[in-house]
């Protein structure tokens, strides 16, 4: 049987490592799914590494925006202004960083969309592994509890 406190201390540890590994799949993918809304006057920065021949798209829609695409290399170079709706479909030439900045310069908000495909910072991926062996080390300290109690508990 099982003390009240092994019990407690499992069922945290379980929960630990269940969202440590939930997101450690999670972090696997290395799509992302764009659908944002910019209010008038405001901006909306995107800022990602990505690797040689990723596949980005984006669409931009409202009516007036400024863009301003920054690839890495001889890759798409964009800072212009726009009406009504753009799109860009650029596969990247080199590694490195891409930034995007949009601009609504217009009277109604933009609706922004697309598919942007990134690589994983590594200390996010340490993280969670950080969080799942911290669990399976909370389940560990804590079925000791149920074999001996140590003194003082």
């Amino acid at each position: 049987m099982l003390s009240k406190k092994t019990a407690i201390g499992i069922g945290i540890g379980s929960l630990a490592v269940a969202l440590g590994v939930y997101f450690l799949l999670q972090s696997f993918s290395n799509l992302h799914d764009v659908n944002d809304t910019v209010d008038i006057g405001k901006s909306d920065v995107f800022e990602f590494d990505a690797q040689n021949h990723y596949h980005e798209l984006l669409n931009v829609t409202g009516a007036s925006f400024h863009v301003k695409l920054k690839t890495p290399s001889n890759g798409l170079q964009v800072d212009n202004d726009f009406e009504n709706k753009v799109s860009f479909d650029w596969v990247s030439l080199a590694d490195g960083k891409h930034f995007i900045n949009i601009t609504n310069t217009g009277g109604s908000p933009l609706h922004v969309t697309g598919k942007l495909e990134a690589v994983q910072n590594p200390m996010i991926f340490m993280s969670h592994l950080i969080v799942i062996s911290s669990g399976i080390l909370i389940i560990g300290i804590s079925a000791a509890f149920s074999v001996r109690k140590p003194r003082g508990f």
